[in-house]
């Protein structure tokens, strides 16, 4: 893919906006009226959530399914795929040590001093590294976050020099915590594909096999003065494959949409939330759903979470799985490498799930 060398416009850090204590966002920040969160949960969602599935005694020690507790629990993550597109997850195997960990670390990289983050300052050609806007359009209207982005898999990607140095612990924790993440994510690839009727290793080898892609996204959303006024993350569904977030446990902010409402996704502790990518929409031929999502923001707390995207070998073709397409089933997306895919979204930033429409036939 290729991208321009710079941002289109100098880059302001949302974190030291909000920093300075104004009062008022500035304009490229606000979005249009119909674009603004609604602070208010409609009376009919109060109580609702997405769906949490306990997965404790499903994974044996050496990784495999334990055939005892998996029909009830694939049923759950069944149903949550194909009508949600979103679900928690407790009792992953992922030390929750771990877990707080990781947030923490990443937290602390966010209040160095910015010279020491200004070292890692991102481009549009690849997005590594520390960064405060989405897209390469002119005058485009911002989120109110800042970001960390990370190449984890391919191993030939990965430069370690590209994790922040401080604190010191921090390249330490992202290994281990990526590793055990990309590992939980071939156990949910082999669910997907056997939810489907399909052999286990269909939707991982149709993803490279072990070549695959992931990556690490650390969110930093500062409080804001006027957040009834913008967003922490545009409406937009995940481009990739699976996308496991680690949130933070202590402030909402994520939303799902559902029946044309926005869901608040309250998190449990110490729970991973799994939300379906386009590319296993596509897979699937639409039975999963990858579903539009959006973030606020606060004026009281700042927010931390860690967005792992688990994704295709870069250059394959996906389109959908042949087991999934009958005459009665007809494909509905055209063949795409994700190179392809993400160069809509990557030069757009996020926008809805338009990246979707404008690659296949279907109305979704």
């Amino acid at each position: 893919m290729k991208f321009p060398g710079d941002w289109p416009e100098p880059i302001v850090r949302v974190q030291s906006l909000s920093d300075s204590g104004i009062t008022t966002i500035p304009n490229k920040y606000v979005k249009p009226p119909t674009d603004r969160p609604s602070l208010n949960t409609s009376y009919k969602n109060i109580g609702v959530n997405i769906p949490t599935i306990d997965l404790q005694g499903l994974f044996t020690a050496d990784g495999n399914i334990n055939n005892a507790q998996k029909s009830s629990i694939y049923e759950q993550i069944s149903e949550a795929s194909r009508h949600w597109g979103f679900f928690q997850v407790v009792n992953h195997g992922v030390p929750p040590e771990l877990m707080d960990k990781a947030r923490q670390v990443w937290r602390e990289f966010f209040h160095q001093p910015m010279e020491v983050k200004q070292i890692y300052a991102n481009t549009p050609k690849t997005y590594e590294g520390y960064g405060s806007r989405l897209g390469v359009e002119k005058d485009a209207i911002l989120d109110w976050s800042d970001y960390y982005y990370l190449h984890y898999l391919p191993s030939s990607l990965k430069d370690h020099h590209k994790c922040p140095a401080l604190p010191l612990s921090l390249r330490e924790v992202v290994e281990e915590y990526s590793e055990q993440v990309v590992n939980f994510c071939g156990c949910l690839m082999k669910i997907l594909s056997a939810n489907l009727g399909l052999r286990e290793d269909v939707l991982q080898n149709a993803f490279g096999g072990e070549d695959i892609g992931a990556c690490l996204r650390v969110n930093f959303y500062p409080k804001c003065p006027q957040p009834d006024l913008t967003l922490g993350l545009s409406p937009h569904s995940d481009p990739g494959g699976l996308t496991i977030l680690l949130p933070d446990q202590d402030v909402a902010g994520l939303q799902v949409r559902r029946n044309g409402d926005w869901i608040t996704v309250k998190p449990a502790s110490h729970a991973f939330i799994v939300n379906i990518g386009d590319q296993i929409q596509v897979l699937s031929n639409g039975i999963y759903k990858s579903v539009e999502h959006r973030v606020m923001v606060n004026s009281a707390e700042e927010r931390v979470s860690l967005a792992l995207f688990y994704n295709p070998r870069s250059d394959l073709m996906i389109e959908p799985a042949k087991e999934v397409v009958t005459p009665e089933n007809p494909p509905l997306y055209p063949p795409m490498t994700f190179d392809d895919y993400r160069l809509y979204i990557r030069t757009k930033g996020p926008q809805g799930k338009s990246q979707l429409r404008q690659s296949n036939k279907s109305p979704t």
